[in-house]
């Protein structure tokens, strides 16, 4: 390869890599680079002919001899290349940080050329971190393949290691050129943009929707609407006011609505202030990256609107985890998105009509993904951006006039509504916890009305061990004899309450209100410091219909504030309120059929095991069923009802994974399921692209396909049957469709279990589909850290926004709420017998 390609690739004018040129010389040079680009990989690179041959390392090098590591040949870089380490802008090709891993020099074992175009280089490396004996191996390429793969393995010398000792990228991940993490390349390297940035050029504005060049900000003076003034010391915020279902129109825009802390930051002179939405001034609350990031924008003074958030691996805003980084000091995730412009340079524009104050920010904030982002807006229809949010499980969306002023306090130019209820609340109260001494088991919460706050209920559940332990110090010190609450309260609310004087405020995420004005399935999601308890009142839309009576469930749990997910704050009756709610959609999943469970009895930090068979102490809602094949056996656990799922629940079985067919027909299975278990290093995406692949397959057999997560690492496709075939002829026929694909794709997949064939492979896995054998059940909950649900998808929305663990029990609630209809309505009336359906797609296809 010459380097023509490598220039192609890039702009010199962007980017800090060195354009370089063929040299002269024959030396023998090695680098070997980590590169944090759209994933972590290692870019091995060898001088031959004056440029550096390179691979692209997806998991780096091993000095384990059997561990075979894929390496992707890429374009010769220039020898100056073997010096580079920085940050490349995100945009640009390889957009990412660069450190300097390792370098040296080799020495080929033969012709290096000859072994090169023969494609086996065996060599000797002298560097800091690798040495000894490599071969470099060209694999076969498949017709039509565009790129060059090959495998770089260690020799079996004296500097080879076991598969037990320690990995050399975790034992040494430093820089060599200058001893710093890929994090600490990083953060220099935006301290270096930041002191660098020259203002931008300041160009007449006076028409502000008129697009700007990038680069050039608008000056508000001329701007038809904006009044010169002084700068205000505190603006009141606009707030948005609840409707039950989100307005249409073109005269409305909606934005996102975010989960943190709404912050006006003033901005002056280069000094910042950021104040809650009461005027406190909460500047040095969130660490110097937000200010600096506000200091660079190019202006002398501003009042910008906006919300400051942590966003979770999912992509969505979660104000817990703000709360969880605050507690920890840690800075590193937050993002202050910011979407309205209220005063620039000596003039007020709240007047203007909020497009134009859009506008006019959107010139001041740079692209991309830093610490500071624009929230941009849609102008579709309400109902679908709303459906749309509310099915990735977000909080819901704010609508925006886009002719209106900015005015303070709420109105009915800005409304909010949201997939699922949450508002702030009173704590007037705690119950100790029944498995600590030291936190808190729930929450008493109550509103104001009328001045007088009134009890709605309790929260006993999001808090994790931490949050708890503190809750409990901070409430003690607001212990009080006296009750806060005006209105009476039944016996079992009144019992182990200890009353607090009302001056915190705690956010909570509920299912809905009762028909006694109750809070229904209430989970915790963090204190709310920016709000005074004398604002808190009960938020309601004018319409809100009359709510659903919640399911009853006549299980006492004993200790329902044992925590299962600690890290997560799910408590044993968070997780009852959780399978009540999702009840309706599970049951037809998990009742009258034999199950196996995993059991975690101190939640999932502790010891867990697999119980398939009848137990000593069994909750009396789990009935037992003996296998007709084994009558001496012990029998097998089932469930017939809610109240069954809640005698699971109280047994810690914190997942529930069910047989394939149902005890009243135990040989013929009614469900076929196939589970793509995805190697390491395969890329999310292709395992989106095996599910279509099943899918096709399973519709050429005249099944009708449907697919959900698996809350753990994959996706299950599942077929529904008619049960007319026995497990061997299922069995086969999965087996069969397995084998298949791995057979014509022997680079994508494998149909054996063995880990050693897997890496980079998806695993169709097929051995579900015999007698004994079980799947995580649809809703069902995973016993791993973020709980996790296993959720039916329809195949719409089988997409990369939507990850195996997209869904949790914190936010699977919304999407509920949400759903216009369940993506597995139709899966029964999809069955039918293997081998005689028609070839057609039923609606869950």
């Amino acid at each position: 390869m010459a380097l023509e390609t490598y220039r192609q690739k890039r702009n010199f004018k962007s980017t800090p890599e060195p354009e370089g040129k063929v040299a002269p010389g024959k030396g023998r040079a090695f680098v070997v680079q980590k590169h944090d680009a759209t994933r972590l990989h290692y870019d091995f690179r060898l001088e031959m002919d004056g440029v550096l041959k390179s691979w692209a390392v997806t998991r780096g090098p091993s000095l384990v001899p059997d561990e075979k590591r894929l390496a992707v040949h890429v374009e010769d870089h220039p020898l100056d290349y073997g010096d580079f380490e920085g940050t490349i802008p995100k945009g640009e090709y390889g957009g990412g940080t660069v450190v300097l891993w390792d370098r040296g020099t080799w020495s080929p074992i033969g012709d290096a050329h000859k072994g090169y175009a023969k494609g086996y280089l065996e060599f000797e490396l002298s560097g800091e971190k690798l040495t000894g004996r490599w071969h470099l191996v060209r694999m076969r390429g498949r017709p039509g393949e565009k790129r060059e793969n090959w495998l770089l393995i260690k020799g079996g010398d004296e500097f080879a290691r076991g598969e037990a000792d320690a990995d050399i990228l975790e034992e040494r991940p430093e820089s060599v050129k200058t001893g710093r993490s890929l994090e600490e390349v990083a953060e220099n390297a935006t301290a270096k943009k930041i002191k660098a940035r020259k203002p931008r050029k300041t160009v007449s504005a006076s028409k502000a929707e008129s697009s700007a060049p990038e680069g050039e900000v608008p000056d508000p003076q001329g701007i038809k609407g904006a009044k010169k003034a002084p700068m205000p010391d505190f603006v009141e915020p606009m707030l948005a006011t609840l409707v039950p279902s989100a307005p249409t129109g073109d005269k409305w825009l909606h934005e996102i609505k975010f989960d943190g802390y709404r912050l006006l930051a003033h901005i002056e002179v280069g000094r910042v202030k950021l104040l809650t939405r009461s005027g406190l001034d909460w500047t040095k609350k969130f660490g110097k990256g937000v200010l600096a990031a506000l200091q660079d924008l190019p202006m002398g003074s501003a009042i910008i609107d906006g919300e400051l958030v942590v966003e979770t691996a999912s992509g969505a805003t979660d104000f817990s985890a703000l709360q969880a980084d605050l507690s920890a000091d840690r800075t590193d995730r937050f993002v202050f998105y910011v979407f309205d412009l209220l005063y620039l340079d000596g003039f007020d524009l709240r007047s203007l009509p909020l497009i134009e104050r859009k506008s006019l920010l959107e010139k001041l904030v740079p692209p991309g993904e830093g610490i500071l982002r624009f929230s941009g807006h849609l102008d579709e229809s309400g109902a679908m951006v709303l459906q749309h949010a509310c099915r990735l499980s977000l909080e819901g969306i704010v609508s925006k006039r886009r002719d209106a002023p900015y005015r303070p306090g709420r109105g009915k130019t800005w409304v909010k509504s949201k997939c699922s209820a949450r508002q702030e609340f009173v704590i007037g109260g705690y119950v100790p916890s029944t498995v600590s001494r030291k936190a808190i088991g729930s929450l008493a919460l109550g509103v104001f009305e009328e001045g007088k706050l009134q009890h709605v209920g309790r929260v006993g559940t999001g808090f994790g061990v931490e949050v708890a332990e503190d809750l409990q110090t901070r409430l003690e010190r607001l212990r009080t004899d006296e009750k806060p609450f005006d209105n009476a309260m039944t016996a079992d609310e009144r019992r182990g309450v200890r009353y607090v004087r009302p001056e915190l405020v705690a956010e909570v995420e509920f299912r809905a209100w009762t028909a006694d004005g109750h809070l229904r399935h209430a989970s915790f999601r963090g204190l709310r410091e920016d709000k005074p308890p004398q604002e808190i009142v009960r938020e309601t839309p004018k319409s809100d219909a009359k709510a659903p009576k919640p399911q009853r469930r006549t299980v006492k749990l004993t200790h329902p504030d044992r925590l299962y997910w600690p890290d997560e704050g799910i408590t044993k009756e968070g997780l009852a309120d959780f399978y009540a709610d999702v009840w309706r959609l599970m049951a037809p999943y998990v009742v009258g059929r034999p199950l196996a469970l995993l059991r975690c009895p101190s939640g999932i930090k502790g010891e867990r095991f697999f119980q398939k068979h009848a137990w000593k102490g069994l909750n009396p809602n789990i009935v037992t069923v003996p296998d007709p094949a084994d009558p001496s056996e012990e029998p097998w656990v089932s469930i017939n009802d809610l109240d069954g799922m809640m005698g699971l629940v109280q047994s810690a079985a914190l997942e529930v994974h069910p047989w394939g067919s149902t005890v009243a027909d135990w040989e013929r299975p009614d469900i076929i399921i196939l589970d793509l278990d995805p190697g390491e290093d395969v890329p999310w995406q292709a395992v989106i692209d095996a599910a279509q692949e099943v899918r096709q397959r399973l519709v050429d057999a005249g099944l009708n396909p449907f697919v959900k997560t698996s809350g753990g690492k994959g996706l299950h496709v599942v077929a529904p049957l008619k049960p007319s075939s026995e497990w061997p002829e299922i069995k086969a026929f999965t087996k069969s469709l397995a084998e298949a694909m791995a057979a014509d794709s022997p680079d994508r997949f494998v149909a054996t279990i063995t880990k050693s064939k897997r890496h980079g492979k998806i695993l169709v896995d097929y051995l579900r589909n015999q007698r004994g054998q079980t799947a995580v059940a649809p809703y069902s909950t995973r016993a791993r850290p973020g709980a996790a649900v296993s959720t039916p998808i329809t195949w719409e929305e089988l997409e990369p926004g939507i990850g195996p663990a997209y869904f949790t029990v914190s936010n699977l609630p919304a999407r509920l709420a949400a759903m216009r209809a369940d993506p597995w309505a139709d899966f029964r009336a999809a069955a039918v017998p293997l081998g005689k359906g028609k070839k057609r797609r039923g609606k869950g296809t």
